[in-house]
């Protein structure tokens, strides 16, 4: 899943630790989503689209199968 989070926590001047204590989880969790290598939970999902006051589809986007 692609996701566009690297740009909108760097928009609003956090760090990754920021963003990570803002919804409750730890720094590696955001960079690991970050870096594509971890795809969030539905409820992190919610709680990251809530801090950028946006819906999860404006954040993140599925991998099209071809």
């Amino acid at each position: 899943m692609q996701n566009d989070l690297p740009k909108r926590r760097e928009d609003e001047g956090l760090s990754q630790g920021e963003l990570a204590e803002a919804v409750g989880v730890t720094r590696q969790t955001i960079n690991a989503i970050e870096r594509n290598r971890y795809d969030p939970s539905l409820e992190l999902a919610f709680k990251l689209a809530a801090h950028f006051d946006c819906s999860i589809e404006d954040i993140f986007e599925p991998d099209q199968d071809n």
